[in-house]
């Protein structure tokens, strides 16, 4: 990551091609604001140039969608103070940070004093994000972004939250709610993609025992973090594959390719479709980027409990690396590895 970062600096650019050889080419890395790092391999030419050319095109034929716009009247204070889940998410947080899931930011700074390259990515790399859905805003309350200003996931304040409650025409960005009396940094840069798992999945409408009179997405919580999954347990967990293409020509954060991939893995998940199957995880892995998993409603659970009680009973191992492009999990011993 830090020969990544500087180079980035040095060049004063985010996407980056790395080649490698003496004399001939060897590989080439694709270096993105993310840390990707997929290779081309120049063992045949023919297929190496044309690799590295459809990873070009791929990464100029989508577009960021982080032009997020403020709708609506602001939250007051005492609505916002009523709220339980900014509460949770502080716990969530401190909770998922102890398990070292978010990894640790890279800050630009650091490396090399550029000072345009760190207004370019805030002078640090997001590392993740994560919402869960209020019910009596009817939206996501979800992290703000890194490029704001750095924020440690593992220790979030209210300011370190932003509430979002659609996704503007085209896909542009999200739509956002402020409240009185806050910061109101815009959302991560996975906000849309969040918000658009849910419009192709079912609403339910929660048993008696919650407090909540309005249906809600099957999907209660979502965590993106840039980490892998080398292992699940089936009957608890899902995976939910991407599309072909997204293992061959990975796509970078903020963009709307990434966002419909997203979309269209989660609108498959049986376990999401089907309030009543036992599953109640489910993960999706970004090649090159990392892992976005949902949750569903559990009675007596708090938003994102499902997934550290998960972690700590090892029905989903969380790992370092990520994979830079096809992935496949075998059976073995009651689990999926990742081969």
């Amino acid at each position: 990551m830090a020969l990544e970062r500087l180079i980035q600096a040095q060049s004063k650019s985010i996407h980056i091609l790395l080649l490698v050889g003496d004399q001939e080419p060897q590989q080439i890395y694709h270096f993105d604001l993310v840390g990707g790092h997929p290779q081309s391999e120049a063992e045949d030419r023919q297929t190496f140039y044309q690799d590295v050319v459809l990873r070009m095109v791929t990464t100029v034929s989508t577009h960021e969608i982080n032009d997020h716009e403020v709708v609506g009247a602001p939250i007051s204070r005492s609505v916002w103070e009523s709220l339980d889940t900014p509460a949770a998410m502080h716990n969530a947080a401190i909770e998922l940070g102890q398990r070292n899931f978010f990894t640790e930011m890279v800050r630009i700074e650091d490396i090399v004093q550029v000072p345009a390259v760190q207004d370019a990515v805030a002078s640090q790399y997001s590392e993740g994000c994560f919402s869960t859905w209020e019910p009596m805003l009817e939206g996501l309350i979800t992290t703000v972004t890194g490029s704001a200003r750095p924020v440690d996931k593992g220790s979030i304040t209210e300011d370190d939250l932003t509430i979002i409650v659609g996704v503007r025409m085209g896909w542009q960005g999200a739509q956002v709610l402020h409240v009185e009396g806050k910061r109101n940094d815009p959302p991560s840069v996975e906000a849309v993609e969040m918000m658009e798992i849910d419009t192709s999945l079912p609403y339910i409408d929660l048993d008696s025992e919650w407090k909540f009179s309005t249906d809600v997405p099957v999907a209660r919580s979502k965590l993106h973090g840039h980490r892998g999954i080398s292992s699940y347990t089936p009957d608890l967990v899902e995976f939910v594959p991407l599309d072909p293409p997204y293992y061959h020509f990975p796509v970078t954060c903020a963009t709307e390719a990434q966002a419909r991939g997203i979309q269209q893995a989660f609108s498959r998940s049986e376990a999401l479709n089907n309030p009543d199957d036992p599953r109640q995880a489910v993960f999706t892995v970004l090649p090159t980027h990392g892992v976005v998993m949902a949750e569903k409603w559990v009675f007596g659970k708090a938003p994102f409990q499902i997934f550290w009680e998960y972690f700590d009973a090892g029905h989903m191992q969380i790992d370092n690396r990520v994979p830079q492009g096809f992935m496949e999990y075998v059976e073995e011993s009651g689990k999926l590895i990742l081969s």
